[in-house]
């Protein structure tokens, strides 16, 4: 089995999307030139994490039959420049008939998984982040189980999600609190007991959020984190797609 050190989430519905995503998958829809979840895969590669693993619900087989396992068995590598990257799938929807939710879905692909690895958001807009592997040595040095990047709160979300201690602890409660941007480094225990009762693998097709582990961990000051202030969009509705694809430049004729 291969040692995967990243996982993009592309199970979602896509609820907030549609009617765009009544018949393409979230991830597949195009942003500046390129579909969604190309953006990620793009800059994983570059980092050096060239083998992922993408978990697919809603539609799922239309991502697979797009990028392939391997890019250089689909008609697509030379057009996305995808061909140092292998892909492997946790298709949900396939084996159980719904999404497992975060935590349930890292859950399912784990036995994939080596014991640490990235995980992030397919439906994330990020095109200048940066997935080194001196974040991951960091965080694999830490002790910690988790990393989150933190984002300045958007306008869709004006209370964010956690805040961030001056020794750079994420916390549930704080009086300024930050947006999680879904980028995260996690370590396999995480996932494990005593803090996750899912079997690995999930064969059971348990659905569970990934908040109450992370929240747990907080509390046991187990999950750094840090903010990051580089161009970050949550792709959630047709509004805020359309803006991303108005905001190109375009070039003078």
């Amino acid at each position: 089995m291969p040692t995967i050190r990243a996982m993009i989430l592309a199970a979602g519905r896509g609820q907030r999307m549609r009617p765009l995503t009544d018949t393409t998958p979230k991830p597949l829809l195009h942003v500046r030139g390129k579909p969604l979840m190309q953006w990620p895969m793009e800059a994983l590669a570059h980092g050096g994490f060239g083998q992922l693993v993408v978990n697919t619900g809603w539609l799922g087989e239309q991502i697979s039959d797009f990028f392939g396992t391997i890019p250089a068995s689909n008609g697509h590598s030379s057009l996305l420049n995808l061909t140092s990257i292998e892909v492997h799938y946790s298709h949900e929807e396939q084996d159980f008939g719904y999404a497992l939710e975060t935590a349930g879905g890292i859950t399912r692909a784990l036995p994939l998984l080596g014991k640490v690895f990235w995980v992030l958001a397919g439906d994330v807009f990020a095109p200048e982040f940066a997935y080194t592997q001196a974040s991951v040595d960091r965080f694999a040095a830490s002790g910690k189980l988790a990393h989150l990047w933190l984002v300045p709160n958007p306008p869709h979300n004006p209370r964010g999600d956690f805040g961030l201690s001056g020794d750079g602890l994420a916390l549930n409660q704080a009086d300024e609190q930050y947006t999680f941007s879904t980028i995260a480094l996690y370590r396999r225990a995480l996932f494990e007991p005593p803090w996750c009762a899912i079997l690995p693998g999930n064969p059971q097709g348990t659905a569970a959020p990934l908040a109450p582990l992370l929240r747990a961990a907080m509390d046991a000051e187990l999950v750094s984190a840090e903010l990051y202030t580089g161009a970050w969009t949550d792709v959630g509705t047709p509004e805020r797609l359309a803006a991303l694809n108005a905001s190109v430049i375009q070039p003078e004729t």
